[in-house]
């Protein structure tokens, strides 16, 4: 017995039918996973049907499948093959599940001989037809045999056939004869207006229809150009250029008639009525009522299959405004019913919806009138400071400051807080502190090298892939109204004006307007007046004017040698042992070791660096656990836990001291900033501010030449135009002080001099080096070297004064570090340093002066 291994007759590459065509992917790809049916064994079935489709000649050798092509009309005597589901329509395949053995191996026999043919007739009901063939239709399609793989039997459709008489019953085999059409004339017009008819209606089966393209993909030459044509837009009318289009491919009008009724999803014994029927423009007429019906139903299921997906996505819309209704402002809420009335009227014209639910999802998934509550406990807020953060401790007081204005306020508004310093001093993770202590969601936003303002207010709605701005996405992330978000790296805003970053972030940040916020994928305002932002920078100098001007700025410092040690000791080491999967009691790092890793590898203000190098110890010392528990894995292969335990057991206990610090972490990369035990004549020790922290500067002055009017001075360094500046400025004052002192002293005057800042590779500029310039000088000119362990910093005018620097902890740490005793500050930043921790000014002698000449007693009015 024979049963069609489809639902349906009709050929997997051209069927349209949504759901039937859906159903035909799903069993042929059953049927090819079965029969291991291959790619060249497909692309050979379509290329067999369409040539005979075209009635031209395949493109490849048909050897594979048949010996030779033999007449068709001498196939008169076949195997009949009944169908259930629906006749082979002339032109398309169709994949066959044999059951009875005497039937395949008479296919078998007929494939291997010079007649590789069957009849394919349609069952008139359920009965068997192995006994009769009064059970099945007499007109039929003579099928070409194409492979035989087991019980799967692959046919295509040539031509109609009618059978004549019966030969044999086991297996039922018949005579017949072949069908030719009824004569036509061509030129009719009430033909040639049927067939333009069916081919208007197929334009329509394609536009109802989901899987054509997909399908199209499996077209050979001639049905890419129907299947282009088809999906054109429909013009006023088709004329006669576009049934060219047709006969250009060879698609008569029998042929259209054939394809409409195989593409449909008709009742069988319709399709087998346009089978019988011989007179085109009846059959034309047959076909056109079922292309008709199949445009009808294609609409149907097209609605119900959209319908549903788009009502489910409407309720769950609704659904999630429902419970927060009355806090979405009113005219958010009429936005949104807008865009839900718009939906129903576009299913109801068959449009796209998908742009109105991406933007109808986002409108909807904001957390409007949702807040965390805030937690304004000044106590528990200190707690989880000191907890995060060791030392910090004007920091922390700032921020409890501000915490404490919430308490009475109720609400921590007010400027928008920058928290300013090197890199690695816990800027990020201050912020996360300040949020936990608030019970405030997180969300933190990179905006270094930002040069687009659609990245903080979205793109526009007309736009393919728009979306909106980080600011909405991280409401929706977060969940809540008023997060706190961190603005990272707010000094490194990119410089594309044209896209102007900062005048969107002037709008996110400014009190004023950020509760009006719009985006314009949104195109509503948004209240961002209930989000605390938060923002990081390296040097205040970089960040804009007018966002500066809306900012409080906490300044960072970095850390002392202190505070390094302890962040190591009671922080970085046990994270680091616990990351690395080391117990605390297997390794022990000296505070040697630590000392020496801070001063000797990590002398910058933050402890990132401190961090990596930590890392970097542990990971060499995991290295030497694994490799001596390898062995005793390979001992104990019963029980490798064990082994684990037992090999750990006995490993030996790192220790990690001066010493052998090297080993773990390589040479040392500073030296001693302290290069003179005591300066020579010429050299004198600064302090200078860089974006790492604070360092020594050393500036040397040396004598080239000398000749009467030769005075002049040469500067090197990589000294940026302020320095520049300074140095000619601390030469015509040295010049003034050397002649009021010593008027007989021609030393300038007639001197070629050479100024210079070591590390000529590292740039260096800043207001804050004219005093130690001028000392230099002068010490060159008297002959005389400064005082021991003296550090100086401070700029000075052509009349000498002394004006304020910047950056006074972090010089007075690099003082520290250099062992330097005595250090002269301008006198305008004497409450600057009053401020700092007694552990900063331990064990300094501090000069303030106003005036170059206080410096000058300090620097040579000394006993040699």
């Amino acid at each position: 017995m024979l049963k069609p291994y489809t639902s349906h007759h009709m050929p997997l590459a051209i069927r349209v039918g949504s759901t039937p065509a859906n159903r035909s992917l799903l069993l042929l790809k059953a049927w090819s996973q079965q029969t291991r049916w291959n790619r060249s064994s497909h692309d050979l079935v379509r290329r067999a049907f369409f040539s005979t489709l075209t009635n031209s000649k395949p493109t490849v050798s048909c050897s594979a499948i048949v010996s030779s092509k033999p007449c068709l009309d001498n196939c008169l005597t076949v195997i009949a093959v009944p169908f259930r589901d629906g006749p082979l329509i002339p032109g398309f395949y169709m994949p066959l599940c044999v059951k009875d053995p005497k039937v395949l191996a008479a296919l078998q026999e007929s494939k291997s001989g010079e007649t590789p043919y069957a009849g394919a007739f349609l069952l008139k009901d359920d009965k068997d037809p192995s006994t009769s063939s009064s059970v099945i239709h007499q007109v039929g399609t003579l099928a070409q045999i194409l492979s035989i793989q087991g019980e799967q039997v692959i046919v295509i459709g040539r031509e109609r056939l009618q059978i004549t008489e019966m030969v044999g019953k086991d297996p039922l085999t018949v005579k017949t004869h072949h069908l030719k059409d009824k004569p036509y004339d061509k030129d009719d017009e009430v033909i040639r207006s049927t067939y333009f008819e069916v081919i208007s209606m197929l334009r329509d089966v394609v536009k109802t229809t989901s899987h054509w393209t997909e399908q199209d993909n499996i077209c050979n030459s001639n049905y890419r150009k129907l299947a282009e044509f088809l999906l054109q837009k429909r013009r006023r009318k088709l004329t006669d250029s576009g049934a060219g289009i047709f006969e250009a491919v060879d698609f008569n009008y029998q042929k259209l008639a054939d394809f409409g009724a195989g593409i449909s999803d008709a009742k069988k014994h319709k399709i087998q009525e346009v089978l019988e029927e011989l007179d085109v423009h009846k059959r034309l007429n047959l076909t056109l009522e079922l292309v008709k019906k199949q445009v009808e139903m294609n609409k149907i299921q097209l609605f119900h299959a959209s319908l549903f997906p788009v009502t489910h996505a409407t309720a769950t819309f609704k659904k999630r405004i429902e419970p927060i209704k009355e806090k979405i402002p009113k005219h958010v809420l009429k936005v949104i019913e807008e865009q839900f009335a718009k939906i129903d009227r576009i299913i109801r014209n068959y449009g796209s919806t998908d742009d109105i639910f991406t933007y109808v999802d986002w409108l909807t998934a904001l957390p409007w009138g949702k807040c965390s509550d805030d937690n304004f406990d000044v106590l528990r807020a200190e707690k989880i400071l000191d907890e995060d953060h060791y030392g910090l401790r004007d920091v922390k007081e700032r921020i409890l400051e501000f915490i404490a204005v919430g308490t009475l306020t109720g609400n921590p508004q007010g400027k928008i807080i920058c928290l300013s310093g090197p890199p690695g001093v816990g800027k990020t993770s201050i912020a996360r502190s300040v949020a936990r202590a608030l019970d405030r969601k997180f969300s933190r936003l990179a905006v270094g090298g930002l040069s687009d303002s659609s990245h903080i207010k979205g793109d526009r709605g007309v736009y393919i892939g728009a979306t909106p701005g980080k600011m909405v996405q991280c409401l929706k992330e977060v969940g809540t109204e008023n997060p706190l978000v961190l603005l990272d790296e707010i000094d490194k805003l990119g410089k594309k004006r044209s896209r102007d970053p900062e005048g969107a972030l002037l709008e996110l940040l400014d009190p004023q307007q950020n509760s009006h916020f719009l985006d314009y994928f949104l195109d509503v305002t948004i209240d961002l007046s209930k989000v605390l932002f938060v923002c990081t920078a390296n040097v205040t100098d970089m960040i804009p004017g007018p966002l500066l001007d809306r900012m409080e700025v906490i300044t960072l410092a970095g850390y002392t040698t202190d505070e390094k040690m302890h962040i190591a000791r009671d922080y970085l080491v046990k994270i680091v042992s616990g990351k690395c999967g080391i117990k605390p009691e297997q390794v022990d790092v000296s505070d040697t070791a630590l000392l020496s890793l801070i001063e000797n590898y990590c002398r910058e203000a933050g402890v990132r660096n401190l961090q990596k190098q930590i890392e970097k110890i542990f990971r060499k010392i995991a290295l030497k656990l694994v490799r001596q528990r390898a062995p005793a894995k390979t001992d104990l292969e019963s029980s490798a836990e064990g082994s684990m335990e037992q090999s750990t057991a006995v490993a030996e206990k790192f220790m990690i001291n001066e010493s052998n610090l090297a080993d773990y972490v390589g040479k040392p990369v500073f030296r001693g900033e302290k290069i003179y035990e005591q300066t020579p004549v010429g050299v004198v020790m600064g302090l200078a501010w860089t974006s790492m922290g604070g360092s020594t500067l050393y500036i040397e002055t040396t004598f080239v030449e000398e000749g009467e009017g030769k005075g002049c001075l040469h500067i090197t360094g990589h000294l940026g135009s302020v320095m520049k500046e300074s140095a000619e400025i601390a030469h015509t004052v040295a010049r003034r002080i050397m002649f009021d002192k010593d008027p007989k002293n021609l030393f300038f005057a007639n001197s070629k001099l050479h100024l210079h800042v070591p590390e000529g590779a590292t740039p260096k500029d800043g207001p804050s080096a004219g005093c130690t310039m001028i000392t230099s000088l002068l010490s060159l000119a008297m002959k005389k070297p400064v005082r021991k362990d003296l550090a100086m910093t401070g700029e000075v005018t052509l009349t000498g004064r002394i004006l304020p620097i910047g950056g006074l902890k972090e010089k007075t740490m690099a003082a520290r570090r250099s062992q330097v005793k005595e250090i002269i500050f301008p006198e305008a930043n004497r409450i600057d340093f009053e401020h700092l921790e007694e552990s900063f000014k331990e064990g300094l002698d501090v000069h303030f002066v106003d005036e170059y000449e206080q410096i000058f007693e300090l620097a040579f009015g000394y006993e040699q």
